[in-house]
């Protein structure tokens, strides 16, 4: 791997989104489209040659600084790349998904006016995570997490005439400033700490840090690389949308359906989760962390599908489904499973794009109708949209033999040998969550593609979409299929990752189940017998009796159980308590510190109080200035009297 190599791969979109972006009405939108979409190809075809290098021809791994910005205090800020194993499956996944957005984008935006503006946008999205992933310092990685923060406001926002999109970005910029104050915070603990901003230094000092403790007050000392990585994870929490920083996520869907698919499949939501994982060989010092990540993982996996349930929305569906999966990730993660984590974001991000471009041939089709109880029997009309959602449907409740099926039940198996505080509760969750995944992802397969005909009078009969559409979908419905089974014996079991990961022996339950691996055949075999398949295939059938079958039941159901149900289609209100209790307390306390901090002790008492206290010294100082020689004489004589009676009075 060559220097020139690494730096081509993130500076190419970000070239092509420069041209897109500013001189996109000049060149045109086919000349707009086509230098992002070549230039995001060539970055994902080296990638695969970076991966091709690292994986197979033993290159070993690079950690080079590019450019040297400041130096302060003995820190260096600087530009730098870190490609290892990890590194290269992320940059792999990233720009392949990327290039399947940007060719599915021409068919799904041809007749919007931003059709330039939102190619020069996506493609400085993978930039921006490309840059996060490759980083070899804190620097370059908050840059990138809060570059992949703001072009995600410009994309969820891209119809900024819809005032529902303003909000739904604004949201999302907000809560994620919320976890990224979190984020600062571990970041600034790591330098006060090790001096340093690379990744190297802070990972060699991670022991020494471990012993070391943090005043909270006169009697309270907390362990310190406990709270760094705590405050690390808030970060995580905002990005990766773990509750309860996960309410920006569904309001998401505001923007148009191929950025849903990028951010919900390689981009920025999976930032939190690389980054825990490449912190790896900070979390594994405390158990205290991994137990905080474990449990919010396993709230965040269950509680998040059951919302998928009750919408209506198909695009929402999908994302209560990422939610969960995130979840499931972040599980993973607080086990000390990185590489199943990471397994899992990998074979994710093929199914879920695939969900995601397939709801959004539907919605095409459908004239940009979104409710799936205005649609039904569609697979007749599309059939190429609706085999390979069926695909990304079967991968992603775990369907042997699909991909979902290795990562998802390597990972609930990795927690259920993990015996870590909070691991019960997480296995549960976990465990439960296969057949709550089964249910609502059946639910939207039997609503859009089967049953009853309930889209006549919206627009005229559906047809399946163009090539430009349908192409990424078979091009994303392949690893959805095969990628499981090619990969999950050098990901998990085979040490593929090597020095990436780090993980502390006596938590390496990923290497346990190692133990009990005979290949991939014997895996499907093994889960064929295990709970989450028997699971997962009950919430199928009750999903088909449910919408298929009897399909007043679920009104019933509802009705009989409306109080749970009104809990979940407010989604456990968490909107309401953050707009009506967060939102006023903080905007009273903004109000306080506005009326009362600035107003009234800067302005007030500070500044203008200043400026009257000199007024009025000055007003009175002139009264002493008479113009008459004996007033001097007289303060003279006063002045000396004084002195000669303290000199008297000392002795």
């Amino acid at each position: 791997m060559t220097r020139n190599l690494l730096i081509a791969i993130p500076l190419l979109p970000l070239i092509a989104a420069l041209i897109a972006g500013l001189a996109g009405r000049r060149i045109g939108r086919a000349a707009s489209a086509g230098v992002t979409i070549l230039a995001v190809g060539v970055s994902c075809a080296l990638s695969l040659e970076v991966v091709r290098q690292l994986f197979f021809a033993g290159a070993p791994a690079v950690d080079i600084s590019v450019y040297t910005w400041l130096i302060s205090d003995g820190i260096r800020f600087q530009v730098g790349f870190l490609v290892d194993r990890l590194t290269g499956l992320m940059m792999a996944v990233v720009t392949f998904v990327s290039f399947c957005v940007h060719v599915y984008t021409i068919g799904y935006m041809r007749d919007d006016d931003g059709f330039q503006r939102f190619f020069s946008y996506i493609s400085l999205f993978t930039f921006s995570m490309l840059m996060l992933v490759m980083s070899n310092n804190f620097m370059q990685l908050f840059f990138g997490w809060e570059a992949v923060g703001v072009v995600s406001y410009l994309l969820i926002g891209f119809w900024y005439t819809r005032p529902s999109a303003i909000h739904a970005n604004l949201k999302a910029f907000v809560v994620n400033r919320i976890g990224d104050f979190g984020f600062v915070l571990g970041i600034a603990g790591v330098v006060y700490f090790t001096h340093s901003l690379d990744y190297a230094d802070a990972f060699a000092l991670a022991p020494a840090i471990a012993g070391a403790q943090l005043p909270l007050g006169a009697d309270t000392v907390v362990p310190a690389l406990t709270l760094i990585c705590i405050c690390l994870f808030v970060g995580a929490m905002g990005k990766s949308a773990q509750v309860p920083l996960h309410v920006w996520l569904p309001d998401s869907m505001e923007g148009p359906t191929p950025i849903s698919a990028l951010i919900h499949a390689a981009t920025m939501v999976t930032a939190g989760i690389f980054m825990v994982a490449r912190m790896s060989p900070l979390f594994e010092y405390s158990d205290a962390a991994l137990s905080v990540v474990l449990v919010i993982g396993a709230t965040t996996a269950l509680f998040m599908g059951f919302l998928g349930i009750v919408s209506n929305d198909i695009k929402r569906v999908i994302a209560y489904s990422t939610l969960s999966q995130l979840g499931y990730m972040t599980v993973a993660l607080g086990a000390s499973a990185y590489s199943a984590a990471i397994f899992h974001l990998m074979t994710h991000a093929f199914f879920k794009a695939l969900l995601f471009l397939a709801a959004g041939s539907v919605i095409i089709a459908m004239h940009h109708e979104q409710d799936m109880r205005r649609m039904g029997g569609l697979a007749k009309y599309m059939p190429i949209t609706a085999v390979t959602c069926w695909i990304g449907a079967l991968a992603l409740i775990g369907t042997p033999f699909f991909s979902g099926f290795f990562s998802k039940d390597a990972l609930i198996e990795a927690v259920g040998e993990s015996q870590r505080a909070g691991s019960t509760y997480a296995y549960w969750c976990v465990l439960a969550g296969t057949f709550v995944t089964a249910l609502y992802t059946f639910r939207l397969l039997f609503m859009t593609f089967h049953g009853e005909e309930r889209f006549h009078g919206h627009g005229g009969t559906p047809h399946e979409s163009p090539w430009v559409v349908t192409l990424p979908l078979v091009a994303l419905a392949i690893p959805s299929i095969v990628i499981g089974w090619l990969t999950i014996g050098p990901l998990l079991f085979g040490g593929a990752f090597g020095g990436s990961i780090f993980v502390l022996e006596a938590n390496d339950v990923v290497g346990e189940l190692g133990h009990e691996y005979h290949g991939p055949l014997g895996f499907v075999l093994h889960g064929l017998k295990g709970a989450p398949t028997w699971l997962a295939l009950a919430g199928v059938l009750t999903a088909w009796y449910l919408y298929m079958k009897d399909t007043t039941l679920p009104g019933r159901i509802a009705a009989r159980f409306a109080g749970l149900y009104r809990v979940l289609v407010n989604k456990y209100y968490f909107d309401w308590f953050n707009e009506r209790v967060i939102a006023p307390l903080v905007r009273l306390i903004g109000k306080i510190f506005w009326k009362g901090g600035d107003q009234l002790l800067i302005d007030g008492v500070l500044v203008n109080g200043t400026a009257r206290l000199i007024d009025w010294t000055a007003a009175k100082g002139r009264r002493i200035q008479t113009g008459y020689l004996y007033t001097y004489a007289f303060w003279m004589v006063i002045g000396l009297a004084a002195l000669l009676g303290w000199f008297l009075i000392r002795g």
